[in-house]
């Protein structure tokens, strides 16, 4: 009643045109290994576009660091550091106040953190203050010192004039950030 034919079995394509490319670090089938040329990364990177600049982990460093770059951490700073954005790895320590819009700690911090967004890793010690607009600390960070949330404050602009009386008081929901004291016995 139905006649069928028999497709030829799909034989494996040399050539990659539309083919599944295969995964950077794997060669593929039947070609000869590439040369030590770095591979494409391919899909969205979790770092800007400018790249991250790495500290290794047996390196020291006296002295500020300063830039808009992004800066990973796995090596001991002695100074400050203000950055686009900081990781500071697990094996990372920074003896200096840190500034950057994204902080991440790892490792150890022992001076200010200043940042719009703050992450404090389960492996993370900070002893000092933390100023930031929002602040995350996971189970099993080490944190001392107090918490500064607000907005930063915008480049001093010329005053405007007050239509209330000087000896008013703010409202009650005024936009001054809150210090909460974390020290213990406080």
């Amino acid at each position: 009643m139905f006649n069928k034919t028999k497709s030829p079995a799909p034989q494996p394509r040399s050539d990659t045109g539309s083919a599944i490319p295969p995964l950077p670090d794997l060669p593929t089938p039947g070609a000869p290994a590439p040369a030590a040329a770095p591979a494409p990364r391919g899909g969205p990177s979790p770092v800007s576009s400018r790249g991250l600049s790495t500290l290794s982990s047996d390196l020291q460093f006296d002295g500020n660091i300063s830039g808009g770059g992004d800066l990973q951490i796995d090596g001991a700073i002695k100074g400050d550091v203000r950055v686009g954005r900081l990781i500071v790895g697990e094996t990372g320590a920074v003896e200096g106040n840190v500034s950057a819009d994204y902080v991440e700690v790892r490792g150890r911090v022992v001076g200010a953190v200043s940042g719009k967004q703050v992450k404090l890793i389960a492996t993370a010690y900070v002893d000092g203050d933390i100023t930031a607009e929002q602040l995350s600390i996971d189970i099993g960070a080490y944190f001392q010192g107090r918490v500064l949330q607000g907005r930063r404050e915008a480049p001093a602009a010329a005053p405007k004039p007050s239509t209330a009386p000087a000896s008013a008081t703010p409202p009650h929901g005024d936009d001054r950030p809150q210090v909460i004291d974390m020290k213990p016995g406080a």
